[in-house]
């Protein structure tokens, strides 16, 4: 074979894989684009857009927006201001992933509640909806049971002992997946709690405890997004969503 056929064709080889090569780095960046734009950003870090009080307007002053977060109680320390309203988005969303991050004061108390159905009457968000509970497990002053510490579904079913939050006001990642009545709950990166929504075990579990004479609890399949006025100084950060 003479050498400039043997050039010829090693340099058309090589302009056919780079082709293949920069189509495939094309079209991997297109499925990470992708990928990225089916979160949504709940929160745009500036006011409370988006979001709005569970039961009445505007939204009452004990919610801030400090540093480029959702503030609640901010000062208390480890003073309590009194259960109150919750927040919730304006939106319903009913399959989804839901992240963001928190930070709870010494002993506080807050939650994160989804398919949450604004009754007559305001109430509040826990007479509808499911709650991945927030607690200072380490110095709690208002729980002890299993199922109502953190990572829990609140008074439903426990997190996994074996879950590892972040000591008090340091920030703590959490993720809830809901996909047709399959729940997850995640904290700091580990999956700490796995159930079925309406099988044998949880409506079990709802008879035999707090919400056996709520009628409305977890009944809507889609609902408000909300986090929890309990008293407690919390703070909340990168909260996004993907529906599913």
């Amino acid at each position: 074979m003479k050498p400039q056929y043997i050039l010829n064709f090693l340099l058309a080889t090589f302009l056919i894989v780079s082709c293949g090569s920069s189509k495939s780095n094309e079209e991997k960046s297109i499925d990470n684009a992708a990928q990225t734009e089916e979160w949504i950003s709940l929160f745009n870090g500036k006011d409370f857009s988006g979001w709005e009080m569970y039961g009445e307007e505007p939204i009452m002053p004990q919610w801030e927006i400090v540093d480029g977060t959702i503030a609640c109680n901010v000062g208390l320390g480890e003073e309590n201001a009194g259960f109150n309203r919750s927040i919730m988005t304006t939106t319903d969303y009913g399959n989804f992933e839901l992240e963001l991050e928190y930070k709870i004061a010494k002993g506080g108390n807050s939650g994160v509640f989804y398919h949450v159905v604004q009754l007559e009457g305001n109430g509040h968000d826990y007479l509808t909806g499911p709650e991945f509970q927030l607690l200072d497990d380490e110095f709690s002053r208002s729980e002890s049971e299993a199922n109502k510490m953190v990572g829990a579904n609140y008074a439903m079913q426990a997190a996994a002992e074996t879950k590892k939050p972040n000591p008090f006001m340091q920030w703590n990642k959490i993720k809830i997946v809901y996909n047709n009545g399959h729940v997850e709950h995640w904290l700091n990166g580990e999956k700490v709690l796995e159930f079925e929504e309406g099988s044998e075990d949880w409506l079990a579990q709802r008879a035999a405890g707090k919400w056996a004479n709520y009628e409305f609890y977890a009944k809507s399949k889609t609902g408000r997004v909300s986090l929890q006025n309990h008293g407690d100084e919390v703070y909340f950060k990168n909260i996004r969503i993907k529906e599913l």
